[in-house]
């Protein structure tokens, strides 16, 4: 097994905001009060939901006052808002809420976390900076909108060590993934921030979340998410979000206004509320999953475990025998895409998230054909493990 924690870390102890007192607060009390801090003050418990897609206004000279601000620098709009596309009340509030958590200046929330992606390469496009260094394995539809040029964009995949010498003139981007999707290979952030250099660095923090850690600490000036995952929790909703500096936020709004690529106010509603949390899930998790990455390491129809340092809920692991026959027979565990629910998923990445990689390059950076990805929920260990169990002992030939 690559590595096993049991240690449920937090990231460091900086904290990002303070209370009315001047008290800072832990990434626990964030979690339940960023983006709602002024709901007692209005008579109000629960965040209300604004489904408004446009908005009343007699003063057509302050709307147009505010459009050109938002032309200007992507500032959002001040006063009153003017229209769903250029910014929603209820959205506003995840997306304040997710920056306290990672410790940035903003955060800019989007429809998927494709979108999200798509939107910082035509930030960095729009520049002339179409160039992208990434290193592998990322989310295979992240590769794939990289290697397909979809937005015009040329990516220079290397290893952590090559990032430096890969970088051109024209280079907008550095991408990386850690704990990775799917072989939770792990990245010194902070070195690979500092190979580079002026380039903006986005790392992509889904597995790993701003309880387990918070990249921009590290120097990355873009991180993504895809909220679908643990900010959200219960597989119930879409949604990406990028956290960064506002120069980066404002750019960012500019292209969601134009592309459309917009988050649905209930979905923001459901995002804060799982963000509330997100701290007691990811542990409770991450706990379960340590477990069954000690339990799998040991058992002899496993050939390989991978568990991050860092820890997490995420496993992947390679069987000895038929992949799709362990799919074929969980019946507690959910065989599905996705990952970060509060129950347990488990998929075959050469099958469905990578499927879209070249298989020379899936194999290449570790997605081999025997690989598992498990995401663990808050189901018993123990009846995981019996389900596990009895998947494993299956006969191989079943399919």
């Amino acid at each position: 097994m690559d590595s096993v924690s049991h240690d449920i870390r937090e990231p460091s102890t900086t904290r990002h905001a303070s209370d009315d007192a001047g008290r800072t607060r832990a990434l626990a009390t964030e979690a339940v009060h960023a983006g709602r801090d002024d709901l007692a003050r209005q008579g109000l418990h629960a965040a209300p939901i604004d489904l408004s897609t446009t908005y009343p206004s007699y003063d057509s000279r302050g709307e147009a006052a505010r459009i050109d601000a938002f032309a200007d620098d992507g500032a959002e709009p001040q006063g009153p808002p003017v229209y769903g596309r250029l910014g929603n009340p209820t959205v506003a509030r995840f997306e304040t809420a997710l920056a306290r958590l990672e410790g940035t200046e903003s955060a800019v929330a989007f429809a998927s976390g494709m979108a999200a992606l798509s939107a910082v390469l035509l930030v960095r496009n729009a520049l002339g900076l179409r160039h992208v260094v990434a290193v592998r394995p990322l989310y295979g539809c992240s590769d794939h909108l990289l290697t397909a040029g979809l937005l015009g964009s040329e990516v220079t995949w290397v290893d952590p060590a090559g990032i430096a010498d890969a970088l051109r003139p024209d280079t907008g981007l550095v991408m990386v993934e850690s704990p990775a999707n799917p072989t939770l290979a792990e990245l010194d952030l902070r070195a690979v921030a500092y190979a580079c250099g002026s380039v903006p660095l986005l790392a992509d923090n889904t597995f790993a979340t701003p309880v387990l850690q918070r990249p921009a600490e590290q120097g990355a000036r873009l991180v993504l998410h895809s909220a679908t995952k643990y900010l959200g929790g219960h597989g119930d909703v879409m949604a990406g979000v990028v956290a960064c500096d506002e120069e980066l936020a404002g750019r960012l709004r500019q292209v969601r206004f134009a592309t459309g690529g917009v988050l649905h106010p209930l979905a923001g509603y459901l995002l804060l509320r799982g963000l509330s949390t997100l701290p007691v899930r990811v542990r409770a998790a991450s706990s379960n999953a340590a477990e069954l990455a000690r339990r799998l390491t040991v058992d002899p129809r496993v050939a390989r475990v991978h568990y991050p340092r860092i820890g997490g809920a995420m496993i992947a692991f390679e069987v000895r025998g038929d992949p799709h026959a362990v799919i074929a027979g969980v019946r507690l565990i959910t065989p599905a895409v996705s990952l970060g629910s509060v129950d347990s998923l488990i998929q075959h990445p050469a099958s469905i998230s990578h499927r879209v990689v070249d298989a020379a390059d899936r194999r290449d950076a570790g997605v081999g054909d025997r690989l598992l990805r498990l995401s663990v929920g808050l189901e018993d260990v123990d009846d995981l493990w019996a389900d596990l169990d009895g998947a494993l002992g299956r006969p191989f030939a079943r399919s």
